[in-house]
């Protein structure tokens, strides 16, 4: 890293407003702006970002997709998307896993703003309603330079709409007002207003309100503690200065409350009791474009973002509060000289992490591992400088190489350790295309994660601990991918292989080690190895469109298959899974739809080699994951012929199967001492019937 660089990154960047980092990024593309009108007037370079490395097996989700089968929750957006699944039927619980690995190996961002962090380990981590998207990409795996910082397992990018999403041509307000009822059991409802304020500017403000009451499996089960109300504020301005820049503000307010279980993501017994949970997330962002000709192409993110959770334990300490805090940049140039398109730039992020009692100290005392100690924070910061190229190579050929380097710096600064790590990741594609019809695609990726900001429920330790090694060395992942793409017109066939290999995984794992190890103990514990193979195959014929893919996925931590329980904040097991997806539009004002997950059954799994490890059971045990299936069908209905009134009817599991998602913990109440650890039953048969009107 060039020395002048190296010594920005060397020094602690506050907690500055965004109000003044944009100012100086408005103040220097003033400037070029300015350049720019006298050199050349309507100039508009519009440079796509072409994804090399794994590009056979990414994904992009559109709203279209979302509103046919009324998407809820994280798994009804990832429901159809051969490389994800998401664990636990209750939203709050819900994590996202791609290739097996959980989210917290993936980059996710809104609108290019980072979501980091565990509140806790209990509850998801991601939190995202899908009445506000208008796009989300899936990169399965480590990918180019410009995925991020730590995306050892790949990225999600969530992108919102804005007004010109919304407003037809040559309208200039509107309004969208969407109303549902689903039978198991709740409603939803949102209302939309969005306008033009002048010729360059216009602005967007939405309302969603979700409130459900207990699910109930396909035995007709009541799942205890799955009841919730979610509201979501979201307002956004977008518009442009001048004819070359662009410039985005969005503000989010999400909250999710209700009465759950002390974990939520375990079934719970009618006779247990219910703990008051509130989770809040706030996101600030702002996006600036700046196109100037074909060497200056500015791209600009600036994000703040405050998560938060309260979980009330009136039957030991009392309520207990957990907050964190980012905020980050990530600004890159892409210049096109000749036949290649090189992308740079710096990215930047600082999370902290504060957990503590809140209520009387006579209450939450007794159970302190250090009464004097009530409030516990940690602090990280990761900077980054990458570039990366597509060369053009021929007409037949595309290459991409790219390197990043990342350094990494975690503090405790409740207990005054301290952490760091840093590293190069390189990535070398190819695409080449054999014949018109046929597409070969080869990429290899490195990447590099030091250690976080830990999770927030965990922070407090006794003051004679450590809670991880001194000798912890980041994590790297290397990627190797290959896939073949046929495509006539009609039929599109694509086939992906993968191996990924993450050497000196970070985890902390089951149980307190010996002194002075604490009870939460991050080392490094060995190699986690994913192969893989995917095949998506897609068929269009007159008004039928036809899709079917399968998915086989296998993941192991040393040589020992991965299970969510014990290797909770890493990976997880799934069944080989098969979809098939079928589109029959019947008129210009009707739709059909119907979708067939199987997922294969896992047996034997071996678990508990910790357990065996640290004395607390004589041998390691099994568990199993059985076969299911689910049905769903969807309905569309515009009696208008066109998008201004909306009617659907979806079903969702259709044949009220009782299940359990493979990305949930398995069931291990059949051992001895581990009664209560299970995923929850997935919800039964759910009808939901919603209208939507546009004005």
């Amino acid at each position: 890293m060039p020395r002048g660089l190296n010594s920005i990154f060397s020094k602690k960047i506050p907690y500055f407003t965004l109000a003044k980092a944009i100012s100086l990024v408005l103040i220097s593309n003033r400037v070029y702006a300015d350049i720019a009108q006298a050199q050349s007037t309507e100039q508009n370079h519009n440079i796509e970002t072409v994804t090399v490395v794994g590009s056979t097996t990414n994904s992009v989700i559109t709203p279209e997709e979302l509103n046919k089968y009324q998407a809820n929750d994280l798994a009804d957006v990832f429901r159809y998307i051969p490389s994800v699944s998401v664990g636990g039927s209750l939203g709050i619980a819900q994590k996202i896993y791609v290739r097996g690995m959980e989210d917290t190996l993936l980059n996710i961002t809104v609108d290019g703003a980072l979501q980091t962090g565990t509140l806790f380990h209990h509850i998801g981590r991601v939190s995202i309603e899908p009445e506000l998207l208008k796009q989300v990409e899936v990169q399965a795996g480590a990918g180019e330079a410009t995925s991020g910082a730590g995306a050892i397992g790949g990225a999600i990018r969530f992108q919102t709409k804005d007004t010109d999403d919304l407003l037809d041509e040559g309208q200039n307000i509107g309004g969208l007002i969407k109303a549902g009822y689903f039978s198991n059991d709740g409603y939803r409802a949102s209302t939309s207003v969005y306008g033009r304020v002048n010729d360059n500017w216009g602005l967007l403000a939405s309302y969603v309100h979700v409130d459900r009451d207990n699910m109930e499996d396909g035995n007709g089960n009541e799942l205890f503690g799955t009841s919730a109300k979610q509201t979501l504020a979201f307002v956004k301005t977008s518009g442009a200065i001048g004819d070359l820049q662009k410039l985005t503000f969005s503000y989010e307010q999400r909250e999710e409350n209700g009465d759950f279980g002390a974990r939520p993501n375990w079934p719970t017994l009618a006779s247990a009791p219910l703990f008051p949970i509130n989770a809040k997330r706030q996101t600030l962002v702002a996006n600036h474009h700046f196109d100037l000709n074909d060497l200056v192409n500015l791209k600009t993110t600036f994000y703040n973002t405050k998560a938060e959770v309260e979980q009330d334990r009136f039957d030991r300490w009392g309520l207990y509060g957990a907050e964190i805090k980012t905020f980050g940049f990530d600004i890159r140039n892409t210049s096109v000289i000749d036949k290649n398109t090189i992308t740079y730039g710096i990215d930047y992020r600082d999370d902290s992490v504060v957990s503590q009692y809140l209520a009387e100290s006579s209450v939450w005392m007794p159970w302190a591992w250090n009464p004097q100690v009530g409030r516990f924070e940690e602090e990280g910061q990761v900077q980054g400088a990458y570039v990366q190229n597509h060369w053009q190579y021929n007409n037949n050929v595309l290459m991409s190489f790219g390197l990043r380097y990342d350094h990494y710096e975690l503090e405790q600064i409740t207990y005054q350790d301290e952490t760091s790590s840093d590293g190069f990741s390189p990535n070398i594609g190819l695409v080449y295309n054999l014949h018109p019809q046929w597409e070969l695609t080869v990429g290899y990726a490195e990447a590099l994660r030091g250690k976080e900001v830990g999770d927030a429920f965990t922070l407090e330790r006794a003051t004679d601990r450590i809670s991880f090694t001194s000798e912890l060395e980041a994590e790297t992942v290397a990627n190797t991918e290959m896939g073949l793409r046929y495509n006539n017109g009609n039929l599109d066939v694509l086939a992906s292989v993968y191996h990924t290999e993450i050497d000196d995984v970070i985890l902390d794992q089951l149980g307190r080690g010996p002194v002075p190890q604490a009870g939460t103990y991050y080392e490094n514990v060995g190699t986690l190895e994913t192969y893989g193979f995917e095949l998506n195959a897609s068929y269009q014929w007159n008004n039928l469109s036809i899709t079917a893919s399968y998915s086989n996925n296998d993941s192991e931590l040393n040589n020992n298959t991965v299970e969510g329980y014990e290797h909770i904040g890493l990976a997880n097991a799934r069944g080989d899974t098969w979809n098939i997806d079928l589109i029959y539009t019947v008129s210009d004002t009707l739709e059909l739809g119907w979708n067939l997950i199987y997922v294969e059954e896992l047996a034997n799994i071996e678990v508990l080699q910790r357990a065996v490890e640290i004395g607390w059971i004589d041998t390691t045990q099994y568990v199993h994951k059985p076969t299911y299936s689910t049905h769903d069908v969807y309905l569309q209905w515009l009696p208008w012929a066109n998008e201004r009134l909306i009617f659907n009817l979806a079903i969702q599991n259709l044949f009220n199967k009782q299940y359990r998602d493979h990305s949930s913990v398995a069931d291990y109440n059949h051992i001895p001492g581990w009664e209560g650890i299970a995923g929850l039953y997935e919800a039964g048969r759910d009808i939901r019937l919603s209208s939507s009107f546009r004005f």
